[in-house]
């Protein structure tokens, strides 16, 4: 059997299914303080890298040699171009709305926030755009 990926929005994850689960693609777009949102996605991936739980933890620990691949957080940001979404040391995630630590719903709940989600979020899909044409 061979190495499948899927495209989870804008990035490459892999397809193969572990252990008859879903894969991250499918667990990130349906589990409900995701729902397909990539920043929290890469959010639940840096505590991956620090051992620290998140809502796809299982999901992503199926997955570990993937992520072993880029050796820490860094790495899979340098690797897949990611700067313009973390601040400069890896250390966080800039978020596209307030973040409450997965405990509320990722899906803005105003048509105000729901703009200033939008706005993040091509400005981060702009910059990366930029980055890519750069590298």
């Amino acid at each position: 059997m061979g190495i499948g990926y899927t495209i989870g929005g804008m990035m490459v994850f892999p397809g193969q299914r572990v252990g008859r689960q879903m894969t991250i693609n499918g667990a990130r777009g349906f589990h409900p303080r995701i729902k397909d949102r990539f920043d929290l996605t890469v959010e639940c991936i840096r505590r991956h890298y620090i051992n620290e739980a998140s809502p796809l933890s299982d999901t992503l620990g199926r997955y570990a040699d993937y992520f072993q691949l880029f050796g820490d957080f860094r790495g899979y940001v340098e690797f897949f171009l990611l700067q313009d979404l973390v601040t400069a040391d890896c250390s966080a995630v800039k978020f596209f709305s307030p973040f409450e630590n997965f405990n509320s719903s990722p899906v803005p709940d105003t048509l105000a926030a729901y703009a200033a989600y939008r706005e993040l979020a091509i400005g981060f899909i702009e910059a990366r755009n930029q980055r890519i044409a750069t590298w």
